[in-house]
C-alpha cells in the first residue's frame, strides 16, 4: 500500500536524503514562494473586499490552499528527488543468521516449530531473492556462530542464545569482505544479559543494518517462571537464610501455588502463595535453615499448574556455602548489669559465635571471659591493630567515650571501615549521648545524629514494636510467619529503660521503635552499613527482661540476640576474600575469578602472589595464577574455562614471599542444557531496538518478503550513490487534487463559485 502511493519502499525514504535536481538555485525557489503568496495574497483581498460572502477568515483558508497549491507546483519545476545509497549487485555479501538454539524447536499452539518457521520464510523466495542481487553467507546462531553452507544443517540443538557475541563474529568478518547487511532470524530470546551497548556501537561505526525476523508468540498462555532466587553466597552454621524468589506468570492470576526449597532429597522449607497478576513481577520470601558446615545445592522450584506449557522453567538452582568457622565478637562493657550477664547467656549455646568479654569492675579493674590464653587482652581494651582486628565484630555497652584514648577510637573507626567488621552500641547511662559519644569518633560510627544533650537514658517504661523494615529483617524474626511476629513483638515484655538515640543518618533502617508509655515513639533499634563493615545501636539496657520474664522454654531473648550478632560478622571479610559474578553457570563455560588480599593490618596488597587451586568432577584439579588488577590495588584476576558442567571448588592462596597472607575457599556450578528453559517467548523488544539501533528493521514472518528489496538500501559494503525522482508520485497528483478540490468545495459553500 505504501509503495502504491509513494512510488517506493518505506526504507528508501528512512535512508535517503532530499535534494533537488534543477539546475536553479533554492534561494530562488524561496523568493518564488514567496512572491507567489504575496500576489495570492494582494489579488484575495482586492477580490473579497466588498463582498459578504467572502468574509472573516475565509480569504485566509482560501490563501493557504492556493499557496500550498502554488508551493507544491514550484518545488516540482526544481525536480525533487531522494539520493539513496544502494548495494552494488553481486559486488557485496549479506549475512543471513538463523537462530538454532533449543527454543527455536518449541511448537507455537501447534503452528510448527519456530525453526521451521524460519526456514519457510527462507525458502519462499526470500533467500532465492537475496541469492540474485547479492553472495549470501549462512550461519547459524546459539552459543556461537558457525557458518554452515544449507538450511538442513539446522537442527535447534544449541544449548543457549548468544546474539551479541554471535554479531561481534560478523563483525570481524566485516572488516575484511564487504558485508553490506545482516538478516537475523530469530526469536531473540538471549540468555547471556543482553546485547551490550559496545556491540551496538560497533554495529553502528560500521554502518552495517540489521534486519531481525521474529518468530514465536510473545506471551505465553499458561506459564509459570522463576525470574531469579537471590540467596546469601555465605553464611554461619545453622544460621536462619532468607531466600527472596522472584517469578512472573500468565493464565493463573488468583489462583494457589506452592513453592519448595529442597537440598538433595531434604525438604528445607514450603510455603503457599496466590499469584497475581498475569504479567506481573512477583518476589516472595522463604525462610530456611543453613544446616551444617559445607556447600549446599538448594533447589528452588514452584509445584507445576494444570495445563502448563513449560514447567522446566519452574526450577532453578543456587549455591550456599555454610562456612565451617566461629567468629569471634568482642564486647566491651563498662559496669556489671543486667543485660551484660544476659546477653552473654543468650549466646552461649551457639556453637558457631565465640563471644568474647572485657567488663570493668571498678575504674581500674576488668574481669575477662571466653580469652583464648591468660595473656590476651589482660591490659584491657586492645590498643594494637593486630589485637583488635583478629576479631569480627565489636560491642560497646555502657562505656563512656572518654574511656577509650583517641588513638582506640581511631582503631575502632578503622576496625568497621578498613578491616570491615561489625559494631554494635547498646543503650546504657554511660553510653551514646550520655557516654560523650557525639563529641568523639564514635559520632561518625554511629547509624544515628545523637541528641545535643545529657539525661538521654530514662528508666521508663517502654514497649516495642517493629517498623516495616523489621518485619523483612532476619534479625527481628522470631516467627516464621510474618503476621505472627509482629504480634509476637508487641507481646514482649516491656523494657524497663530506653535511651533517645536521635534521629537516623540517610541510608540507616530503623527495625524496631520504642513507644514510651509515657507517649512518644522513638527509634530503638536501628543499622547501618559503613565503609566495608556494618553499625547498629540497640538503645536500651533493658532487653534482659524479655528473658526473666517469659517461660523457660522462650527463646525469643536468645533468638533475637543470636541473629543480632550473626548478623553483625556474617559478612565480615577475611584478609583474602574470594568472590565470582555468578555461582551458576547456565550453558556457560567461561568464569571469571576475583580475590581481593589484604595484609595483616588489612591495608589493600598490591604485591601478593595469589593462586587459585581448582577442583572439579571425576578428579579434575588445576591450578591457575591470578593477575593484579591494574585499576584497583589489593585486586586479582583470572578468566578460567571450565572443561565440563559440575560443581567445582576453589581455593585461593594469597603468599607475600613466604609468608601467607590467607586463603579462602569459593564453590561455583556448571549446568548444562537449561538455559533455553527459560524466556522462551520472543522478545520482540529486543530485536527491534536492535534494528532501529543499527539502521535496520523488524519484521513480522508474513512481512519478511518485502526484505529482498528493502535491505538494498545500505551505506555498509560496496555502495553506488542512486536517486528517485519524486515529481510523479501519486501522493503528489492526489495532494494537488485535494488542494484544488478542497478550496473547490469551500467555494461551493460559500456560494461564491
Amino acid at each position: 500500500m505504501f509503495e502504491l502511493f509513494f512510488k517506493y519502499p518505506s526504507s528508501v525514504f528512512s535512508k535517503g536524503t532530499f535534494v533537488l535536481l534543477g539546475g536553479w538555485p533554492k534561494w530562488l525557489l524561496a523568493l518564488a514562494i514567496l512572491a507567489a503568496a504575496t500576489g495570492l495574497g494582494l489579488l484575495i483581498r482586492k477580490r473579497a473586499s466588498g463582498s459578504a460572502r467572502v468574509a472573516g477568515i475565509r480569504p485566509g483558508l482560501v490563501w493557504l490552499l492556493q499557496t500550498a497549491l502554488a508551493s507544491v507546483l514550484l518545488l516540482m519545476l526544481w525536480h525533487p528527488a531522494l539520493s539513496v545509497a544502494t548495494l552494488r549487485p553481486q559486488q557485496n555479501i549479506v549475512a543471513v543468521v538463523v537462530d538454532d538454539s533449543a527454543s527455536m524447536a518449541i511448537d507455537d499452539a501447534g503452528s510448527g516449530s519456530r525453526r521451521g518457521a524460519a526456514e519457510k520464510v527462507l525458502n519462499s523466495g526470500l533467500m532465492s531473492e537475496l541469492q540474485k542481487r547479492f553472495q549470501v553467507r549462512l550461519y547459524r546462531l546459539s552459543d556461537q556462530l558457525e557458518r554452515i553452507s544449507k538450511l538442513e544443517q539446522l537442527n535447534s540443538s544449541g544449548q543457549a542464545t548468544h546474539i551479541g557475541e554471535s554479531l561481534k563474529q560478523v563483525l570481524q568478518d566485516a572488516s575484511s569482505l564487504p558485508i553490506g547487511a545482516v538478516v537475523l532470524l530469530s526469536d531473540g530470546a538471549d540468555n547471556s544479559g543482553g546485547i551490550d551497548l559496545e556491540t551496538i556501537s560497533e554495529i553502528r561505526r560500521q554502518r552495517i543494518p540489521i534486519h531481525t525476523v521474529g518468530f514465536g508468540r510473545e506471551k505465553m498462555t499458561h506459564d509459570v517462571e522463576i525470574s531469579d532466587v537471590q540467596v546469601p553466597q555465605r553464611a554461619l552454621p545453622d544460621s536462619r537464610l532468607s531466600a527472596l524468589v522472584s517469578f512472573h506468570q500468565n493464565g493463573y492470576s488468583g489462583q494457589s501455588a506452592k513453592i519448595t526449597l529442597k537440598d538433595g532429597q531434604k525438604l528445607l522449607a514450603s510455603k503457599q502463595i496466590t499469584l497475581k497478576s498475569d504479567g506481573t513481577e512477583q518476589s516472595e520470601p522463604i525462610l530456611f535453615s543453613a544446616g551444617a558446615a559445607g556447600v549446599k545445592t538448594i533447589d528452588v522450584a514452584i509445584d507445576p499448574l494444570p495445563n502448563e506449557e513449560n514447567q522446566k522453567n519452574n526450577r532453578v538452582t543456587r549455591l550456599v556455602n555454610v562456612d565451617q568457622r566461629k567468629p569471634r565478637i568482642l564486647y566491651m562493657e563498662g559496669e556489671p548489669r543486667w543485660e551484660f550477664k544476659f546477653l552473654r547467656r543468650a549466646v552461649e549455646d551457639d556453637r558457631n559465635i565465640n563471644l568474647v568479654s572485657i567488663l570493668r569492675t571498678t575504674q581500674n579493674k576488668i574481669y575477662r571471659q571466653g580469652v583464648k590464653d591468660e595473656n590476651e587482652l589482660k591490659d584491657g581494651f586492645p590498643t594494637k591493630v593486630e589485637e583488635l582486628f583478629g576479631f569480627e565484630g565489636l560491642i560497646i555497652g555502657s562505656s563512656e567515650a572518654a574511656y577509650f584514648t583517641a588513638g582506640q577510637q581511631q582503631l575502632i573507626r578503622d576496625f568497621v571501615d578498613r578491616r570491615g567488621g561489625g559494631l554494635l552500641f547498646l543503650g546504657g547511662r554511660d553510653s551514646l549521648a550520655d557516654g560523650g559519644y557525639a563529641k568523639s569518633l564514635f559520632s561518625d560510627l554511629l547509624p544515628v545524629t545523637l541528641p545535643d544533650r545529657k539525661g538521654t537514658f530514662v528508666r521508663a517504661p517502654a514497649n516495642v514494636e517493629l517498623t516495616s523494615a523489621g518485619r523483612d529483617s532476619l534479625i527481628t524474626r522470631i516467627e516464621e510467619d510474618p503476621a505472627k511476629n509482629v504480634e509476637r513483638w508487641k507481646k514482649l515484655p516491656y523494657l524497663m529503660n530506653f535511651q533517645d538515640a536521635g534521629q537516623p543518618k540517610p541510608g540507616a533502617v530503623v527495625l524496631v521503635d520504642g513507644l514510651p508509655q509515657q507517649g512518644g515513639r522513638i527509634p530503638m533499634l536501628i543499622i547501618q552499613n559503613y565503609g566495608r563493615g556494618r553499625t547498629a545501636v540497640f538503645a536500651t539496657a533493658g532487653s534482659w527482661r524479655w528473658q526473666m520474664l517469659q517461660p523457660v522454654a522462650d527463646k525469643s531473648h536468645e533468638m533475637f540476640y543470636t541473629q543480632l550478632l550473626r548478623w553483625l560478622v556474617n559478612d565480615t571479610p577475611r584478609r583474602v576474600t574470594t568472590s565470582t559474578p555468578r555461582q551458576l553457570l547456565a550453558d556457560e563455560k567461561n568464569v571469571k575469578l576475583q580475590a581481593q588480599v589484604r595484609d595483616r593490618t588489612y591495608l589493600p596488597a598490591g604485591d601478593a602472589s595469589v593462586q587459585a587451586h581448582i577442583i572439579g568432577p571425576d578428579g579434575f584439579a588445576e591450578t591457575v595464577e591470578m593477575r593484579p588488577d591494574p585499576l584497583e590495588q589489593g585486586s586479582y584476576t583470572a578468566d578460567w574455562t571450565t572443561p565440563k558442567p559440575g560443581s567445582f571448588l576453589v581455593e585461593v592462596v594469597a603468599k607475600k614471599g613466604n609468608e601467607e597472607l590467607g586463603r579462602d575457599v569459593l564453590t561455583f556450578r556448571r549446568e548444562d542444557g537449561v538455559a533455553e528453559n527459560f524466556r522462551a517467548e520472543q522478545n520482540r523488544e529486543l530485536l527491534e531496538k536492535l534494528s532501529s539501533e543499527t539502521g535496520g528493521r523488524y519484521y513480522k514472518p508474513e512481512d519478511a518478503g518485502r526484505l529482498g528489496t528493502d535491505i538494498s538500501y545500505s551505506e555498509a559494503g560496496i555502495t553506488v550513490r542512486e536517486t528517485r525522482d519524486l515529481w510523479d508520485m501519486p501522493a503528489i497528483f492526489l495532494l494537488l487534487l485535494t488542494l484544488r478540490s478542497g478550496e473547490w468545495l469551500l467555494r461551493r459553500k460559500w456560494g461564491v463559485i
